[in-house]
């Protein structure tokens, strides 16, 4: 964020930078996507770049690293590009619409895919708060895949809906935050084996609290969705650590260190 300063004795202001460029660094203990792991409940290093400009349109990128049921056909890394548009439409509020691609390189032909959203935020006395809805509309990455030709080329689409809620806790360097998100969508196994809503429709929802020491960042958070053993029999073995077996989509704890420049 760039402050313009301005002294009593001057009638001088100074305009701001016209770009304004942030970054981050992350190691995870597991990365959920959705509620979802997508690191086979391993940690992840994760980076993300973006550059903003006065007039509010932004774009930049970020990446993980997959195992796994997240590896969509052999890859081990997920690259996001993303771009937008955020402006405040009333005071306090801001609203953000923009588009994000998921790339999977190395990984299966028909991975890739692209979800636009739209976010809207503002402020609710202490609490800082968040309502988004992301639709990616029927593309084949996100298609029901099973061993018949009738199959080959089909598409789906998929809603994600969600809401953010953060504050901080007074005189300390600790925020409380909490998600619940709602997805809608290709039920079962897609044409690489994983799907962005893998049980059709369900909930994911997370509660935690970060720690700012300096510019870094720690972070603990209890994550789970509804999603039942009995839900996800028929994507088995897929659905499942490739280590003891377990749900990738059980309630697990987890963990963060990271830090932005």
């Amino acid at each position: 964020m760039c402050l313009a300063f301005s002294s009593p004795a001057l009638a001088q202001e100074e305009a701001p930078d016209e770009f304004t460029v942030a970054g981050s660094a992350a190691l995870v203990s597991d990365y959920r996507f959705r509620g979802v792991s997508q690191s086979d409940k391993e940690m992840a290093v994760q980076a993300g770049l973006s550059v903003t400009h006065a007039s509010g349109f932004y774009a930049g990128t970020w990446a993980s690293n997959l195992a796994g049921w997240g590896t969509f056909g052999g890859s081990n890394m997920e690259l996001d590009l993303y771009g937008g548009y955020s402006t405040e439409v009333a005071s306090g509020v801001t609203l953000d619409v923009g588009l994000t691609w998921y790339m999977y390189p190395g990984g299966a032909d028909t991975t890739d895919f692209a979800e636009p959203y739209v976010k809207a935020s503002g402020t609710l006395g202490p609490v800082k708060a968040l309502v988004g809805v992301a639709y990616a509309p029927k593309q084949e990455a996100l298609g029901n895949f099973s061993n018949t030709p009738e199959s080959a080329g089909q598409k789906q689409d998929n809603l994600y809906l969600w809401t953010d809620l953060s504050g901080g806790v007074p005189s300390t360097p600790i925020t409380l935050k909490a998600h619940l998100g709602y997805s809608n969508g290709n039920p079962g196994l897609g044409p690489n084996g994983t799907s962005v809503a893998p049980t059709g429709e369900y909930l994911d929802w997370m509660l935690g609290a970060d720690l700012a020491l300096g510019p870094v960042t720690l972070g603990v958070a209890y994550v789970d969705t509804d999603i039942s053993k009995s839900d996800a029999a028929y994507l088995q073995p897929n659905f499942s650590s490739t280590k003891d077996g377990s749900s990738i989509a059980g309630s697990t704890v987890l963990f963060s260190l990271s830090a932005g420049f």
